[in-house]
């Protein structure tokens, strides 16, 4: 396309743009921000909100969920928006990408929502109830332990260490539950203890 620009038109179109942004240092841009302010909580009317934390990586950034449908009157809860909380000390309510897109995460088809188990000699994965899951974690866990449990070494010292079996933690949680885990793990003997936020 061939465009002619005069003097005049031109003086004209580089006049109208130096206006509008003499008019947004003066603040005027500021009316669109205040309607999007004004529009934005429209769309998680309804919703219940709930506080929780980026279970991502170890940063441990502050979340806002935000649910349709109250479990109170027996309706099905389902997310519908997630963003950063702007009172979590951690991120001020800022998001990086992979935090931000935690819905798409949420709702992924991939995503596991119960535990699986693959028997000996299968090749696939089953669903087991979550009693199940615990319950052969414990009996692996101990099994293990009784026969791995060193109580004295070879001086005779009293040193109650269990090798065999390592601990990985989460570190999106509270000071609190991470105070708890440390003395549980470390309550068993076992030594190979590690958090999310080292590896």
């Amino acid at each position: 396309m061939n465009m002619e620009l005069s003097r005049r038109a031109f003086l004209r179109t580089s006049g109208a743009g130096l206006a509008g942004t003499t008019l947004g240092a003066f603040g005027f841009g500021e009316a669109e921000a205040a309607v999007a302010a004004h529009v934005k909580p429209f769309h998680l009317v309804n919703t219940v909100e709930a506080r929780n934390t980026c279970t991502y990586c170890s940063v441990a950034c502050g979340i806002i969920i935000f649910a349709k449908g109250d479990l109170r009157k027996g309706e099905k809860a389902d997310i519908v928006h997630i963003e950063g909380d702007a009172d979590h000390p951690t991120n001020r309510g800022t998001l990086c990408p992979k935090g931000a897109a935690l819905l798409n995460i949420v709702k992924s088809e991939t995503r596991l929502t119960q535990p699986m188990v693959r028997k000996p000699g299968s090749d696939t994965f089953e669903p087991i109830s979550w009693d199940v899951a615990l319950d052969k974690i414990a009996r692996a866990m101990k099994d293990d332990r009784d026969a791995n449990f060193i109580a004295k070494n070879k001086d005779g010292v009293t040193v109650n260490r269990w090798l065999t079996t390592g601990f990985l933690a989460a570190s999106a949680t509270t000071n609190e539950t991470a105070f708890a885990t440390y003395k549980v793990v470390r309550s068993t003997g076992m030594l190979a203890f590690d958090n999310q936020a080292r590896v």
